[in-house]
């Protein structure tokens, strides 16, 4: 289907580059799904012809032109023959993996760095240790990307850095999170699970970012977002019998929590979800606050 040309008939808000949550060969758009979350999280694949958010996951073709151009479904089904008969043949090519890389410009945890981690409550001596984290410079760059004013997260699976995620430590730029570019990941994030792996036993507590596995300790992993892959599943099962997850308290967020629930389950996983004591993500909460609570979770 052609789906840029559907768009742009339709006027509907779209991006095929050049934006940090659209990667090669992706359309994207403003997710109808789960709204009051800015950006384009929703992206149509050319390749293989199928929509999935980023987000809230897999939506059908039909239901999802329909609710972006709000029309009823046998008008988004007509259009999407309309638009496959005239389909431009988009022919892209999966770019090639390269050797891992890490930005330019790393530095020690610097000033900056600290007074951000202080703000939100974190001991940067004790994170630095324990997480390995470092800073990234004014000049941080890799491929003509700029990682400049960040913290460098690395991803560590058997002891090697994999891949990594950086954070924004000045709050104004536009990209909070500024990931490794898919093709220069040694694994990929959403293959793998953040945490100190050396450190997990057979109860686990699952949560989506580093930040909240920061905040919860070495008892937590992360499956990098509230959505998950099968992957991520079939590794969760074999490292632990038991599972707590610790999603955000927002509706999507729930409801992805429920989906890896019964995926868990599915496989003999001891797996229930557990509210937080307010409405706030783990990694917002009081430290003090976090340690109890996990101290009475994994009772």
């Amino acid at each position: 289907m052609d789906v840029v040309k559907l768009l742009t008939d339709f006027s509907i808000d779209h991006r095929t580059g050049g934006h940090k949550h659209c990667r090669p060969g992706w359309v994207n758009v403003p997710c109808p799904f789960c709204t009051g979350n800015p950006g384009y999280h929703l992206g149509w694949c050319i390749q293989d012809e199928y929509w999935k958010c980023w987000r809230c996951g897999w939506h059908p073709p039909v239901k999802t032109i329909a609710a972006l151009l709000n029309v009823q479904t046998e008008q988004a089904y007509y259009l999407t023959q309309q638009y496959d008969a005239n389909r431009t043949i988009v022919h892209y090519k999966k770019r090639a993996k390269e050797t891992f890389k890490l930005p330019t410009n790393i530095e020690r945890l610097n000033n900056t760095a600290r007074v951000y981690l202080k703000k939100r409550g974190f001991d940067a001596n004790e994170l630095k240790k324990q997480w390995k984290l470092k800073s990234l410079g004014p000049l941080s760059t890799l491929e003509n990307v700029q990682y400049k004013h960040r913290i460098l997260i690395p991803y560590i699976w058997n002891g090697k850095i994999v891949t990594f995620d950086s954070r924004d430590v000045t709050e104004k730029q536009s990209s909070k999170y500024q990931a490794c570019p898919v093709h220069l990941e040694k694994m990929e994030r959403k293959k793998m699970l953040y945490g100190a792996q050396e450190h997990w036993g057979e109860t686990g507590i699952c949560v989506e970012g580093p930040t909240d596995v920061w905040r919860f300790g070495v008892n937590a992993f992360a499956v990098s977002g509230i959505e998950f892959t099968h992957t991520q599943v079939r590794l969760i099962a074999q490292i632990f019998k038991r599972v707590l997850i610790v999603f955000d308290g927002e509706p999507q967020a729930q409801k992805q929590a429920r989906k890896l629930r019964a995926e868990l389950k599915l496989r003999n996983v001891a797996a229930q979800i557990v509210t937080l004591p307010t409405k706030n993500d783990p990694g917002s909460m009081k430290q003090m606050e976090a340690d109890e609570f996990v101290k009475k979770i994994l009772q």
